[in-house]
């Protein structure tokens, strides 16, 4: 495991001023679940998205990022994304990988990733949608970037995200 510290959001926001990435953050009250982002986020355009950080039977680490609404079947899930038996990540692996508490679980936590040990996953209907929100390394706020500066980011640090149809229908 890296020695450095995880990135925070000021780390967060000047790895996309370095990418040229625009974004808009909108602050809030810390939210723990998808039915609390609802209630607080009033009109906030974009995609809402759900992040699930998952462990497969041979200790592969994913990261699958939907819009929020998307209907995941679990059992069919390592099917479509290619693994092996699927776990929700403890707590203490998710602090160890992404540098995250739960609740504030984001694509943007692969900056902390440096020994490129967890394989994004996104779905294809989230990519089709913008601007798209999610936490940026902390659930006190949304942070909505463009899904093409979401691969760009993904890609800067050391990741090749699949975008798959993950949620069925096709």
């Amino acid at each position: 495991m890296s020695t450095a510290p995880p990135a925070d959001e000021a780390a967060l926001l000047t790895r996309f001023q370095e990418l040229g990435i625009a974004y808009t953050l909108h602050r809030h009250p810390p939210v723990h679940t998808v039915e609390e982002s609802r209630r607080l986020r009033g009109d906030l355009p974009g995609g809402h998205c759900k992040n699930l950080f998952l462990k497969d039977r041979k200790d592969q680490l994913w990261l699958v990022v939907t819009l929020e609404e998307a209907k995941l079947d679990l059992k069919r899930l390592p099917e479509r994304i290619g693994a092996q038996r699927l776990s929700f990540g403890s707590p203490e692996l998710m602090r160890a990988v992404l540098g995250i508490e739960p609740g504030a679980v984001t694509p943007f936590a692969l900056i902390n990733d440096r020994e490129r040990k967890v394989r994004p996953v996104f779905d294809k209907a989230m990519l089709a949608v913008d601007p798209l929100n999610f936490h940026p390394l902390h659930n006190a706020a949304s942070l909505a970037i463009a899904p093409g500066d979401l691969l760009r980011f993904a890609r800067a640090c050391g990741h090749e995200p699949r975008a798959l149809d993950v949620a069925g229908g096709g």
